[in-house]
């Protein structure tokens, strides 16, 4: 039999109120939600990282214009006329010192500068874009999910129509109909329009679904019970119970629909429906470069590996901010 454990000290000082006292109570803490999700978020080096890209490919695509060459200027004396290349550079893409990036064959035109100009146009119709599906989706998932019933069975046959709709054949049909102008716009604030309306309408159902699935969870909770015995009418339960409580999925799935949204753009510019020439564009840079990349392949690395950079930025941080909100994950 093992021996008594001898503790000293009076039993006075064993009372809860003598231990309390000397333990140092700003040390004892609580923290939110959010303080919990960012203490996990700061544990996940490689969400980080993506965020920090992301960030820093934001800065570039709102600030870079302003630092960088003009992407329409020609420079035809780095051009060869004989093979239609750039003279010199690494596999002849002409990459020096004033052009970190190679210039564009057949025109002389910097490369860095038409890569940055064209993250501003794909991040602005990926954001905008996920911005309309985010509003439609939660809008009609939360109707659908709360309310139930008929309201849920059209709303949710909606989605899948939208879902089984053929987008791309709908956005070269769109773009040929409106070529010449409408609504009072043209040129490329027209195409830019008619992608953010064609990718952020039809796109909606994905984020729809979820929305519609969390709350036909969060409608049984205790808490809206609560609301509706007190008298609370459907508007206030649905957006001031339920939508607080979705701030989550929306933020996380947001995050993840973003890079989804930035390669369907690039998919429409590659197919000529997107933004007009010369604006430069990741994906009308892929085209261009498609009958002269075994000359010259750098012209499809760069602009693909843009792309590939950005996607993979944000779908890291999506996962890691997935992984952070969710009070299951380890």
């Amino acid at each position: 039999m093992a021996a008594p454990i001898e503790v000293s000290g009076s039993d006075k000082e064993a009372q809860p109120e003598s231990v309390l006292a000397g333990v140092d109570r700003k040390k004892i803490q609580g923290r939110s939600l959010g303080q919990i999700a960012w203490m996990r978020l700061k544990r996940d080096k490689i969400a980080l990282t993506g965020a920090v890209v992301v960030i820093v490919l934001i800065l570039i695509a709102v600030f870079g214009p302003y630092f960088v060459q003009d992407p329409l200027k020609y420079h035809q004396n780095l051009i060869d006329p004989t093979y239609n290349r750039p003279k010199s550079g690494f596999w002849h893409s002409g990459i020096s010192g004033d052009h970190w990036l190679g210039v564009e064959p057949g025109t002389g035109r910097d490369m860095l500068a038409r890569i940055v100009h064209g993250a501003r146009i794909s991040l602005l119709v990926s954001f905008l874009a996920t911005l309309m599906s985010v509003v439609i989706g939660t809008v009609l998932g939360i109707t659908a999910g709360y309310f139930g019933g008929w309201v849920d069975y059209i709303i949710s046959r909606a989605m899948d129509a939208f879902l089984a709709f053929p987008l791309l054949l709908f956005a070269i049909a769109l773009v040929g109909v409106v070529a010449d102008g409408a609504f009072g716009m043209s040129g490329n604030g027209l195409r830019v329009s008619v992608l953010v309306v064609v990718i952020g309408f039809f796109n909606w159902p994905y984020i729809g679904r979820i929305i519609r699935g969390q709350t036909l969870s969060l409608r049984e909770r205790e808490f809206v019970d609560a609301a509706r015995s007190m008298g609370a009418r459907n508007g206030y339960v649905l957006f001031k119970e339920i939508l607080p409580n979705l701030v989550a999925p929306i933020l996380v799935y947001s995050t993840l629909l973003i890079p989804t949204n930035i390669l369907f753009e690039a998919a429409l510019s590659f197919l000529g429906v997107g933004v007009i020439p010369p604006t430069p564009s990741w994906g009308g840079m892929l085209t261009l470069a498609v009958p002269i990349y075994e000359s010259d392949p750098m012209y499809m690395i760069i602009p693909g590996m843009a792309i590939f950079i950005t996607v993979l930025a944000f779908n890291l941080f999506g996962d890691g901010l997935r992984d952070a909100l969710d009070p299951r994950s380890k």
